[in-house]
């Protein structure tokens, strides 16, 4: 008698995880909505429709947060608008989703570099190179970023120095 209702709540617990689980898709399975969002974001964006095309990526990862290809593309977008930032926090959500995408650690580290954080940089550098096991055109790319550095600006300029005497 005493363990009927233990024995019971156990099986309860079973039953609604099991049909629970049972409703999901499978990760490698993204909604289709999301997939034609994506297209038409990449349509928007190459026709220089940048905010129109932002706002397809961006409802295209609300329908299915796990497409990976949106965030990669709404990150190089936010980088050609100049916000190194957001592109870097993009590209750790596609890398979320897959650790081994090479094109979002090399978008990253390009990011990474135009905001200064070139030692992160270079350890992505080192994790593609890792994954491509030969030669390619991604760890060039980054590495010639790398090389150039972080872009200098206005404040980092250097300024005239002052002459004693004159004003």
């Amino acid at each position: 008698m005493r363990y009927t209702s233990v024995a019971i709540a156990a099986a309860l617990a079973m039953v609604s995880i099991s049909t629970s689980l049972h409703g999901q898709r499978p990760d490698d399975q993204i909604d289709a909505k999301s997939l034609v969002l994506l297209q038409q974001g990449k349509a928007a964006r190459a026709a220089g429709n940048v905010d129109g095309a932002i706002d397809l990526l961006e409802t295209a990862v609300a329908v299915d947060p796990r497409n990976r290809e949106a965030f990669v593309v709404l990150a190089e977008v936010s980088e050609s608008r100049g916000l190194p930032g957001k592109a870097i926090r993009l590209y750790r959500e596609a890398l979320l989703l897959e650790p081994n995408d090479v094109e979002a650690l090399t978008g990253q580290g390009r990011a990474l570099v135009a905001k200064g954080a070139v030692a992160r940089a270079k350890e992505n550098l080192a994790r593609v190179k890792t994954l491509c096991k030969a030669a390619c055109p991604q760890a060039t790319t980054l590495a010639a970023t790398i090389a150039k550095g972080p872009p200098i600006t206005t404040a980092q300029a250097k300024a005239p120095v002052p002459v004693p005497g004159k004003n």
